[in-house]
């Protein structure tokens, strides 16, 4: 009996350390991840399902700072190696133990990933030196070695091991079965109508204060029909919110409503290589021209969001002042008759439907602006699992993609979006344009080992002028995010601009 109390003295005083109970969180979303690699393909759903079961080797915190998460603390040994050390104890849901060894097995797989080899490109090897200790060599100096390393995810080496072959849309071992260090294990996934997470009780994280012990992801695909879920409390957590739906939530009391701009670019590639009438730039510019950023953001977005001409956000190095959107379409049909395309031609176009936010509504705006300078668009949206693959295939004369830079810089931009497409390095892995610039690309690969950031800036920047003088694509804004819960989920202490919700620190008073 004594033993017995003892225990439920000691149960006690755990749950009281904690300061809250135990508690399950159900949240509805837009749509759910296309796969459980994390190394598949590089979205935010696959980001965010990582951030939920794996764990980073740093991280950064809502002000952008970084913080040590897997790593405890790293130190530049010299000026092309980084000493990266592991905390010690963490182990993954498989019960294996995180080591050195995995941290290598992770580097290298990210290396051969067709949508992440491009970020890792820097890294020249990785280097056991006892088994929590590793170092990262870089073929030349590269000032964003540690925004790069927010994207290792330790992989568990001795689970995957023999069976971690990366196919992207393919059944593969790693796209159906995980093990990672992260704070929830998955336990059932139906694909397109629930995953559901339980607390992994052997987390490394012993300061966290989240108490979430069940997570339930409900996919809805219509704004109206999650946020009726949310108001009716059927689940506890939305996002993203509709900005024609934003007055409503505001006004219900027991509603929170969380909002804060982003990074993330939403532009349309024109692909040169299928339509001749692209490699003309006066019609390039035309497009640009016909299409009215500011007036898709005050009426479809209702000013949640911000209207681009370029790629790189104000807080980018790479964003010119002087570069805005030129909305004319006088000009824009001069052009066209210039080009000798007066009379205009007919293209094909293709969207998601469910993967940011009215990207429907969006697409059949440009299709209504376009029309005026006489092109025809026939238009074919489709939900995000099916587009991607429709993208990767480059299957439209017009496409939209929306970009958010992994290493919050401009770089990582012209890296993925403008590079001239290289399957060897993966640049350009996600330019649908068959867009190339030499030009483009030596600055590129100038800002990734520039160390001087007045000379780094002034390259990221010639890169934003070549863009708007060429026309290459069509920027077209800057998207806002917005979440919505009830009043004792703590989700403004959890999300951030990245939209990478930090699930496992949730409090739920």
């Amino acid at each position: 009996m004594k033993n017995i109390a003892f225990l439920l003295i000691t149960f006690n005083l755990w749950i009281t350390s904690l300061g809250v109970q135990a508690a399950s969180l159900s949240m509805a979303f837009d749509a759910d991840p296309v796969s459980l690699d994390p190394h598949e393909q590089l979205s935010e759903a696959t980001l965010q399902l990582s951030h939920l079961v794996f764990d980073p080797l740093l991280r950064r915190n809502q002000s952008g700072i970084f913080e040590p998460r897997l790593a405890s603390h790293w130190e530049q040994i010299n000026p092309l190696t980084l000493r990266v050390y592991l905390r010690e104890g963490v182990r993954f849901h498989s019960g294996n133990m995180l080591s050195a060894d995995d941290i290598i097995f992770t580097i290298l797989r990210l290396k051969r990933s067709p949508d992440f080899r491009a970020m890792f490109n820097a890294i020249a090897g990785v280097k056991k030196i006892d088994a929590l200790t590793v170092d990262i060599s870089m073929h030349q100096q590269t000032p964003l070695i540690l925004n790069i390393l927010t994207y290792v995810f330790p992989m568990d080496s001795a689970f995957y091991k023999g069976r971690d072959a990366i196919v992207k849309f393919g059944e593969t071992f790693a796209s159906k079965n995980m093990s990672g260090t992260g704070p929830y294990i998955l336990t059932q996934r139906e694909p397109g109508v629930e995953l559901i997470f339980k607390r992994f009780h052997k987390y490394w994280d012993h300061e966290s204060k989240g108490n979430v012990d069940t997570i339930k992801f409900t996919p809805i695909r219509s704004d109206s029909t999650r946020l009726a879920a949310l108001l009716s409390g059927d689940v506890d957590f939305i996002h993203p919110i509709s900005p024609i739906d934003i007055p409503r939530i505001k006004r219900s009391p027991d509603i929170k409503f969380v909002s804060m701009p982003s990074t993330r670019i939403l532009l349309l590639h024109m692909n040169q290589a299928r339509r001749i009438e692209f490699r003309d730039q006066r019609v390039r510019e035309a497009i640009n021209l016909a299409i009215n950023q500011s007036l898709i953001v005050e009426k479809i977005l209702k000013g949640f969001g911000k209207a681009a001409g370029q790629l790189s956000v104000e807080q980018f190095s790479g964003h010119v002042k002087e570069i805005k959107p030129k909305y004319n379409l006088e000009k824009a049909k001069q052009l066209m008759k210039n080009a000798g395309y007066g009379e205009g031609f007919r293209i094909s176009m293709m969207a998601p439907n469910n993967r940011y936010v009215n990207d429907e509504k969006i697409s059949q705006a440009v299709v209504a602006m376009l029309a005026k300078i006489n092109i025809s668009v026939e238009l074919k949206t489709l939900p995000k699992a099916q587009y991607f693959q429709e993208f990767d295939n480059r299957s439209a004369d017009l496409m939209m993609i929306g970009w958010q830079s992994d290493t919050n810089d401009s770089n990582n931009l012209f890296e993925f979006l403008i590079a001239c497409t290289d399957q060897n390095t993966g640049l350009g892995a996600y330019n649908a344009s068959s867009y190339c610039n030499a030009k483009i690309d030596d600055r590129i690969r100038a800002a990734n080992i520039e160390m001087n950031a007045e000379r780094r800036t002034q390259l990221l920047q010639e890169i934003e002028i070549i863009l708007e003088e060429e026309s290459a694509i069509v920027p077209l804004l800057w998207q806002s995010l917005s979440w919505g819960a009830k009043q004792n989920f703590k989700i403004e202490n959890i999300v951030n601009e990245r939209n990478f919700p930090y699930l496992g620190d949730l409090v739920v008073e």
